[in-house]
């Protein structure tokens, strides 16, 4: 192309260009001396109308009508969004066996749920905005705790905003603590529980002990705390199950990099247990020796007169027959911890919470597992072989120590172990 083709090129294309700002600024000129007429018409007609009002314009007026500022009504904040599936499928056409599988619990006990958590979740509309019904906000933190789904993918699943889900998870979160945590995580009948475990083959026995490591991303401060033995951030949830896997107490918050024994030596459980206050005094006679209620723990835990562990090392016979009756005991509590990330995956993957907000969700976690096992709620094979996936990125540390023993400890155990073979010898 020639030079004199193309200079005349670029004074079109900017000659065009120059049309099109012309014609643009003029239309702008117009919108604004529209603007201004409607706003004087306006103020002329509510003028004196409320003589406690200044006749003056409003600074805003003022910069609408200097051109800044356009006038726009205030509109809702929450943008649309489809309900119709919460509203029209899940509450109307959902059985239960969906009901199970997306919440973890059949309708009813949702609905029991509901209504056991409306003191604390009661909202009023507001002229904006509509508030969320304290179902639909019980069914998102349910769905957010059972899945490992993003909050993007349960809002739009709920048709409520991303922000909404945040809200909704904690304020359910709370809601369960505050009201059901010391009503549903509970001691409950003592005897029936020794009764229980007598029959699985531990005498006088209260409970079985363990901690489990929930993964979260890594803190903002100390965060070489939460580093476990396994490399990753977590946070360690301590607790006592009976003898059908239910928790009874819990303790949750300490970083990862915490030892078990050092978690339970500082929590509230060690010392009720330590001051006897925590089970009624009802000791039996095993041998020559008096046995209190006891607790079951693995190697990590210290030996009390109040507390078994397995023996260690070189094991015989005897020490061999007394280990196998306390950790198929003991196992109830590792049932435990998989049935609550079974049924609450969310505790699988690492949680993006604060530091402040993931001891409320797990305790909250702990909570629905008690109420799902007291409801008879199915356990579905289906989430165990998931939660082992999930699980297998983040294993749990090996936090097996060999402690000290009391005197009085040892003894118990000895009398136990002899008592296990003569029993053995018996039969």
């Amino acid at each position: 192309m020639e030079p004199s083709a193309i200079i005349a090129a670029v004074l079109s294309v900017v000659n065009t260009s120059r049309l099109i700002v012309h014609l643009f600024q003029r239309q702008m000129q117009r919108n604004r001396a529209r603007r201004q007429r409607k706003l004087r018409e306006d103020m002329n007609s509510e003028r004196g109308t409320d003589l406690s009002q200044s006749t003056g314009p409003r600074p805003i007026e003022i910069m609408v009508a200097m051109g800044h500022v356009d006038p726009v009504e205030r509109q809702f904040w929450a943008r649309e969004t489809s309900t119709d599936w919460w509203d029209r499928i899940v509450l109307q056409v959902w059985d239960e066996s969906q009901w199970l599988r997306n919440f973890r619990m059949r309708k009813g006990t949702f609905l029991e749920l509901c209504e056991l958590l409306s003191p604390a979740l009661k909202r009023q509309d507001t002229r904006m905005r509509a508030a969320l019904t304290i179902q639909k906000r019980v069914a998102i933190d349910l769905w957010k705790l059972a899945t490992p789904d993003s909050y993007r993918s349960v809002a739009n699943q709920f048709g409520v905003g991303k922000s909404t889900v945040g809200v909704a998870v904690m304020q359910v979160a709370h809601a369960i603590v505050d009201l059901l945590l010391s009503k549903v995580v509970t001691l409950g009948d003592v005897q029936v529980i020794i009764d229980g475990f007598s029959a699985m083959g531990f005498p006088n026995c209260g409970g079985a002990i363990d901690g489990t490591h929930i993964p979260i991303l890594g803190p903002d401060h100390q965060g070489s705390q939460y580093i476990n033995r396994k490399g990753y951030f977590s946070m360690v949830l301590q607790a006592l199950v009976d003898h059908k896997g239910r928790f009874t107490n819990i303790n949750v918050g300490w970083p990862g990099k915490v030892h078990d024994a050092r978690v339970f030596k500082n929590s509230g459980l060690f010392r009720r247990l330590q001051e006897g206050v925590y089970f009624p005094d009802r000791k039996i006679t095993v041998g020559d020796v008096e046995m209190p209620i006891v607790i079951l723990g693995d190697p990590a835990y210290p030996l009390m007169p109040w507390l078994m562990k397995p023996y260690t090392g070189a094991l015989d016979t005897e020490k061999e027959l007394f280990n196998y009756r306390l950790s198929k005991c003991r196992m109830v509590v590792e049932c435990a911890f998989g049935r609550l990330k079974g049924r609450w995956r969310s505790l699988l993957t690492r949680s993006d919470l604060s530091q402040t907000n993931i001891p409320i969700v797990i305790a909250a976690c702990c909570v629905l597992h008690n109420l799902c096992e007291s409801k008879g709620e199915t356990f579905v094979a289906g989430w165990e072989v998931e939660a082992n996936r999930l699980a297998a990125d983040y294993a749990q540390p090996d936090t097996r120590a060999i402690r000290r023993s009391q005197r009085d400890a040892l003894r118990i155990r000895e009398a136990l172990k002899a008592s296990f073979q003569s029993e053995r010898g018996n039969q």
